[in-house]
């Protein structure tokens, strides 16, 4: 018989029933919410005259629809109506059914997907919820993340279960060492290229490797947080060391025999020796160079060194018309080099890219030097937390020296949901996770990247290998 996969440990361990041969009832340790998809889940049970099974297992943070400008917490208001009124339906609901909640003027409010980490709140062989795609970002602690849509919320706020169907399984192997420059960011965007869009769909992708294993806590939650834009319904990475060090330092709840025994527990999530993948991939990491976007979709991606495909090259009718309808909203001629293209913004920071280890990324790129003129660069902290520390460690010194604007927590310009947004025709150097059309802003134009990457392309005012521009320091 076959061993398992950690996937398959992880949906076994939580499975209150089994609905059919391809869904079970899965219990929710964890569910985290934010204002915009919470408000009919709420109305939802107050409909049917039902309360919060569980409010101890719940957390909810304003993140989306708040501004970031940067005045102190304690002074930040949201001034748009609508946006004003979905922050305080959350309020309302969590101070009824006695829910944690990370308000607009909580000092430690933030992004939930670095808040919830950072707090201790993931652990390991836990089930983490949330109505929002990139919940597969706490597979880089162990744990079995994803996001769910409204009427799920309101089954797991009544009930704190799931009906789930199950995934297949892919696991995406990554051996040798990342070149100096490149970072989880690129290599994220590499694999996104590598297998598609849509080339994880309906899988639990688990990554191993060298590669991995030498990767931060913090930058395994890059790598895993982006995973959804192959379309993968997960993304795990087995704990180790790295994994028990971080978990540890930011979880004081674990000690004594509480602690020996998670770790015990830990030991037993990894995949069997024999364990059976749908699907495979192998990548090099020494052949991996740093990555840029292109278009309106994260695998429209190339190396530094790339150029615009050629939509006649493509010979499947609809691909080669996604290429030409992506030329024409991203503004470049097939053949165009990505380096060197002129950008009008920068902006740092999103649940992929937001945590101290990326801010301290970005400064190290700046130290000393000024954006270039008639860029606007930004750097959101991706929490309270992480601004006060970075502020603590001279980097928002370092950032703010150079000519970034250093703002309060939020989501900001990942998305356009609150006022920091791209005018139509803006060009910007991101850290976000999306390059959707219109993410940023009606008609603007965003090229994902790392953050020493948009450091970089904010000082030079184009898009550059960061490689080279370290060289010349």
């Amino acid at each position: 018989m076959p061993g398992m996969t950690l996937y398959d440990k992880l949906v076994a361990s939580h499975e209150v029933a089994r609905i059919d041969d391809e869904h079970v009832l899965l219990y929710v340790d964890l569910h985290i919410m934010n204002e915009y998809t919470s408000p009919q889940a709420f109305s939802g049970l107050a409909a049917r005259g039902r309360a919060v099974l569980r409010p101890g297992q719940q957390m909810a943070v304003v993140d989306h629809i708040i501004p970031t400008h940067p005045v102190p917490a304690a002074l930040r208001v949201i001034a748009d109506e609508a946006s004003s009124r979905q922050a305080s339906n959350l309020k309302r609901n969590c101070d009824a059914q006695h829910i944690a909640l990370f308000d607009t003027t909580d000092p430690l409010q933030g992004i939930e997907h670095v808040i919830a980490p950072e707090h201790g709140m993931v652990l390991p062989g836990m089930v983490v919820l949330c109505g929002d795609s990139h919940t597969t970002t706490y597979g880089a602690l162990g744990a079995l993340g994803f996001g769910i849509g409204t009427s799920e919320v309101e089954h797991i706020l009544a009930t704190q279960t799931l009906a789930y169907r199950v995934a297949r399984n892919m696991r995406i192997r990554i051996d040798g060492t990342l070149g100096r420059g490149v970072t989880a960011k690129d290599l994220v965007i590499c694999v996104v290229h590598r297998i598609g869009a849509q080339g994880a769909r309906g899988h639990a992708v688990e990554f191993c490797g060298e590669a991995i294993a030498a990767l931060s806590a913090e930058a395994r939650m890059t790598l895993c947080n982006m995973t959804v834009e192959a379309g993968a319904r997960a993304a795990l990475i087995a704990p180790d060391a790295t994994t028990d060090a971080y978990v540890t330092a930011h979880a004081p709840q674990l000690q004594g025999d509480a602690l020996a025994q998670a770790r015990a527990c830990w030991a037993g999530l990894r995949s069997d020796d024999g364990a059976v993948f749908d699907v495979e991939h192998v990548l090099d990491a020494a052949s991996i160079a740093p990555f840029v976007t292109w278009g309106t979709s994260p695998d429209q991606a190339m190396p530094i060194d790339g150029v615009v495909p050629d939509p006649r090259a493509e010979p499947d009718a609809l691909a080669r018309l996604a290429l030409e309808k992506a030329m024409d909203y991203i503004g470049l001629a097939p053949g165009t080099p990505i380096a060197g293209l002129p950008i009008d913004r920068v902006f740092i920071g999103s649940c992929t890219n937001g945590r101290i280890e990326d801010l301290r990324a970005a400064a190290s790129v700046v130290r000393g030097r000024k954006v270039a003129a008639g860029v606007r660069a930004m750097v959101v902290p991706g929490s309270g937390a992480v601004r006060a520390q970075a502020e603590a460690e001279g980097v928002a010194a370092q950032l703010i020296e150079a000519g970034f604007e250093w703002r309060q927590p939020g989501c900001s310009m990942c998305l356009a949901m609150n006022d920091d947004v791209l005018s139509p025709g803006e060009r910007c150097a991101s850290t976000a996770n999306r390059n959707f059309e219109g993410r940023q802003g009606r008609a603007g134009r965003t090229h994902l990247m790392s953050p020493a990457m948009a450091a970089a392309a904010a000082l030079a005012g184009r898009i550059v290998d960061v490689r080279e521009w370290e060289q010349r320091a």
